[in-house]
């Protein structure tokens, strides 16, 4: 039986989803991690939660909030440096309480978790030469591995 995710959040549910790409990677790697998600209280979401939205006549996306100003948002993955938005409050379908790693689960509340992202939040304005360095430093490996 199919389940419109929308429906099972107006409903009340916590759902558990399993995020697909790599917009949110670290965060989320496809395959491996899932996302608890519940309906969100657009009136409590703030900078570094990670909301569930459904882009303007197109697909669901799992991304962290950037900046609020007033009822929008502007989001970016963790995997990307160009924000979008804005993104308007009846966009928004559920917000992250939780994520699940190899089993375990780990709340958004978990102070690691809540100290990374906001770091992480930080870095967005030098993410690309982040995603650089690890790539010429994983070229640099394989080469002195070979």
């Amino acid at each position: 039986m199919k389940y419109d995710i929308e429906q099972l959040l107006e409903a009340g549910e916590i759902i558990q989803i399993y995020p697909e790409g790599y917009s949110m990677y670290p965060m989320f790697v496809p395959g491996r991690d899932a996302a608890v998600i519940k309906k969100a209280d657009v009136k409590k979401i703030r900078r570094a939660d990670v909301v569930l939205y459904r882009r303007k006549g197109s697909i669901l996306v799992l991304h962290r909030v950037v900046k609020r100003k007033g009822g929008q948002f502007y989001m970016a993955g963790d995997n990307q440096t160009e924000v979008e938005g804005p993104v308007e409050a009846d966009q928004i379908r559920g917000i992250l309480t939780a994520f699940v790693r190899n089993g375990r689960r780990i709340s958004v509340k978990n102070p690691v978790y809540v100290i990374w992202s906001g770091l992480w939040l930080m870095f967005l304005p030098v993410r690309g030469i982040f995603w650089s360095f690890t790539a010429w430093v994983r070229r640099l490996r394989k080469n002195n591995s070979e």
